[in-house]
């Protein structure tokens, strides 16, 4: 949380630099690339990995072998926190996020090593270890990113399509199968357990929705009909995989009001339409029109990035970490955070539109989108103080 705190607040500096002059020189785009990496790494990764440590691991006396690679993946995000911002990516920015990956990869072995038996039988599992596998696979983006920038150089196409490779793999490959791996365990918990048949029909439209949606980063390089075709194809495949978890879960939802609090049990609908609203935008963005529209007006892509970040994983997140109370998430932090998140996407959406249809920008729109953009920080800092002096953990 304070890795998030942290990139909320970096956010806002962002926001900040065209709306008031800064006290001190700063490179604009070396703060986005620590705004994205701590946000990524250090909040999502963090809380994920701990989660899986916690949920599955914690029983187990590895305490001191985890330990070990929790302060290294520290000490790799505490590099990039205080190397990003003065040289961008350079010499020991890239030295620090090579180690991470080495982190990651470290985490994944002992993860998949050291859970039971017992677990590596159920749904969940089988969930979070191709989510893992996802995970070690995307970082083939940024082991291509030197090569690229030696033989091509940082202006190719190739260069673009690396990072998109690797943030596709993380957000949908990774991260959301890892959160819906721990919301199935969830269930499992409580007796709620898909049919072998449910659960292969779930399971391989995602797995390979997510490998196919793959291709609706190049989108935007103007490929043959076969690339269009693919991609369409995963997002079709990711959105029927969503359709039958939401039926499943539709089916036992007063099982599920019975074993989830009344906030709990409403983030997690509104986790679910976000996530459907991130899929239909997807497969919209199959249709070439609208993938060159995706392409052309950055203020759609940082929507659609935000919605996902903000909205799908985020929110996400406070759900799983609230229902193990690790987090205290209280109304009014909440709503503060909610009130940040539509507030901001609204603009960042709007100002696409108008870039599109010709609408005339509101006056006064950076200082707005700034003003919103506070709101976030804000209810973090609540989310730590309360759980700071809340909370008390759980260990069913």
């Amino acid at each position: 949380m304070g890795y998030f705190l942290l990139a909320a607040l970096l956010g806002v500096l962002l926001r900040a630099f065209v709306v008031a002059p800064m006290p001190i020189q700063m490179n604009y785009r070396f703060i986005v690339h620590t705004h994205s990496h701590i946000a990524l790494l250090g909040w999502v990764y963090s809380a994920l990995t701990s989660l899986l440590y916690y949920v599955f691991l914690r029983k187990q006396e590895l305490n001191g072998k985890y330990k070990r690679i929790f302060w290294f993946t520290q000490f790799c995000l505490i590099g990039m926190l205080f190397t990003f911002p003065f040289q961008g990516y350079a010499l020991f920015s890239i030295i620090f996020s090579t180690l991470f990956l080495i982190a990651s990869y470290w985490f994944t072995g002992f993860f998949l090593k050291h859970v039971p038996k017992s677990v590596k039988d159920t749904n969940a599992y089988r969930c979070i270890a191709v989510s893992l596998w996802f995970m070690v696979g995307s970082s083939v983006g940024p082991w291509a990113l030197g090569p690229i920038m030696t033989l091509l150089g940082p202006e190719s196409i190739w260069y673009r399509l690396a990072i998109y490779f690797y943030l596709h793999f993380q957000y949908n490959g990774w991260m959301i199968l890892a959160l819906i791996g721990l919301f199935i365990h969830i269930l499992e918990a409580h007796g709620f357990k898909m049919s072998s048949k449910t659960f292969k029909i779930f399971f391989w439209n995602a797995a390979l929705g997510i490998i196919l949606s793959v291709f609706l980063s190049a989108l935007w390089t103007g490929p043959n009909l076969l690339l269009y075709l693919l991609g369409g194809a995963g997002a079709i495949l990711q959105l029927i995989a969503l359709v039958v978890l939401v039926r499943f879960c539709y089916e036992n939802r007063s099982g599920l009001t019975s074993v989830l609090t009344k906030m709990q049990y409403g983030m997690l609908i509104l986790v679910a339409v976000l996530l459907c609203a991130k899929m239909m935008l997807q497969l919209l963005s199959t249709f070439p029109y609208f993938a060159n529209l995706a392409a052309t007006i950055l203020d759609f892509t940082v929507g659609y990035l935000h919605w996902t970040f903000l909205g799908v994983i985020s929110l996400g997140l406070f759900f799983v970490l609230e229902y193990f109370r690790m987090i205290k998430l209280t109304r009014v932090s909440y709503a503060i955070y909610l009130m940040g998140f539509v507030f901001t996407e609204v603009l960042i959406f709007y100002k696409g539109m108008a870039a599109w249809l010709r609408w005339p920008l509101v006056d006064g729109y950076l200082k707005y989108l700034a003003i919103g953009s506070v709101l976030i920080p804000i209810a973090i800092i609540l989310i730590l103080w309360q759980s700071n002096t809340k909370v008390k953990r759980i260990d069913n």
